[in-house]
């Protein structure tokens, strides 16, 4: 037994669990690898005021759950908790924007870091799959996005998710609507914090999921009807291309994202087996983000989709992703013929085939276990006997029948029955 265990809220992914996780992350990047979207990866920490400054100072993630750090150097850096502000960063210090034709594509894949109580579906450390489309406004982008991440969990398996679907207007109409939000706002029962929240991002009290506030939320001013024209054609057409591509979702005029970038589309995906942790992913277009950064303007859309709670969304539906054998031809070597079959196991795996073979000098009955351990299809076993004759014995580890295949001729053979 260890003396050491992983940190509270976190967890580690070992075997045969962690292949869930693969098959989840390989559905998801499948439809974006499909549609021009390129892979980035970004270091696992980042100046503080990068978040500070895209994700918003009056979020609960920068003030309450950054893990942050000084170096010996004297520099602020936290632990990334959430892909978009670093996704973009690396865009604008690479000059992606400025080698070709608008929007970059992105998609990535990593661990994110929030200091946040754990239950189930929320964890301290969590891993998330995402995509951006920098620089380009037009509906079809965000269009595109929604339904990519719809087929994704469709390919998976997912049928009872929802989505959730608003807009947030622009900087022409919001601030409207954020005056007469404020007011509402100042007129209600509000502990401390809240209130200075409200002066801040107004929109972010709406995101609060206390009974005692949304009570209070009741009769609240909706942004939908503070639209300006511009807005509410770019929110109709986004609907429009949803729609025509058989993509269902539900029009929620009470949604907000925790994040302050966002701007226009908003979208949310929910699934409803999940308890209080129902949001399995989200995103929407941030057209803003890029100034707040430092950087020109480069209207943009994305989303980033919870690993994690996309498993457990498979469980709650009873789903078991497809994923390959991780072996499909364990070799069983008796006596001296463990260098050929090692040999034959090198040559399998050069051709694609899964296999392995038993270690530690065990005999025929220790080795068998361990050939119905990995799941194999076929089983070779060969002993010195066996090798004098040229041959191996080949068994059907499903029905159980065994024969004798010429060892010249077994890989050919294994292939064939595997194709």
């Amino acid at each position: 037994m260890s003396t050491f265990k992983a940190p509270k809220g976190t967890y580690d992914l070992i075997p045969p669990y962690s292949a869930k996780y693969l098959a989840v992350r390989d559905a998801i990047s499948g439809p974006l690898r499909l549609s021009g979207y390129g892979y980035v990866e970004t270091p696992g920490f980042e100046d503080v005021d990068l978040f500070a400054r895209g994700v918003g100072e009056s979020t609960d993630i920068v003030t309450k759950e950054m893990y942050t750090l000084t170096t010996k150097g004297g520099a602020n850096l936290a632990l990334r908790p959430e892909g978009t502000a670093s996704v973009l960063r690396a865009a604008l210090e690479a000059n992606l924007h400025k080698a070709g034709g608008l929007p970059v594509k992105l998609w990535y894949s990593g661990s994110y870091y929030r200091y946040e109580r754990p239950q189930k579906g929320r964890y301290r450390h969590f891993s998330q799959v995402g995509a951006e489309a920098i620089g380009a406004e037009d509906p079809a982008l965000d269009a595109e996005l929604i339904i990519l991440a719809d087929q994704a969990y469709r390919t998976l398996g997912l049928r009872d998710f929802r989505i959730l679907l608003n807009s947030l207007g622009d900087q022409e109409c919001r601030p409207v609507y954020r005056e007469a939000l404020q007011t509402f706002l100042r007129g209600l029962d509000l502990d401390e914090e809240t209130v200075r929240r409200a002066e801040i991002n107004p929109l972010r009290v709406l995101d609060d999921k206390r009974p005692e506030v949304q009570k209070q939320l009741a009769g609240a001013p909706m942004l939908r009807a503070y639209l300006c024209d511009a807005c509410k054609a770019y929110h109709e057409e986004v609907r429009a291309l949803i729609t025509a591509a058989g993509v269902t979702f539900e029009d929620d005029e009470k949604l907000v994202r925790g994040l302050d970038y966002y701007t226009r589309t908003t979208f949310e995906f929910v699934h409803d087996g999940l308890g209080s942790q129902s949001a399995v992913g989200g995103g929407g277009r941030y057209d803003g983000l890029s100034e707040m950064i430092g950087g020109p303007a480069l209207p943009s859309v994305g989303w980033a989709l919870g690993v994690d709670r996309t498993v457990l969304a498979l469980e709650a539906e009873g789903v078991e992703p497809d994923i390959p054998a991780a072996t499909s031809v364990f070799a069983v070597a008796l006596g001296e013929a463990k260098p050929v079959l090692f040999g034959l196991v090198t040559e399998l795996r050069k051709s694609g085939i899964a296999a392995d073979i038993s270690y530690g000098g065990k005999g025929l009955k220790g080795a068998m276990k361990d050939a119905n351990r990995s799941g194999a299809r076929f089983a070779v076993v060969a002993g010195d006997r066996d090798l004098a004759e040229g041959v191996v014995q080949l068994k059907d580890m499903e029905s159980g029948e065994q024969s004798p295949v010429a060892l010249a001729e077994v890989a050919e053979v294994l292939r064939a029955k595997l194709a």
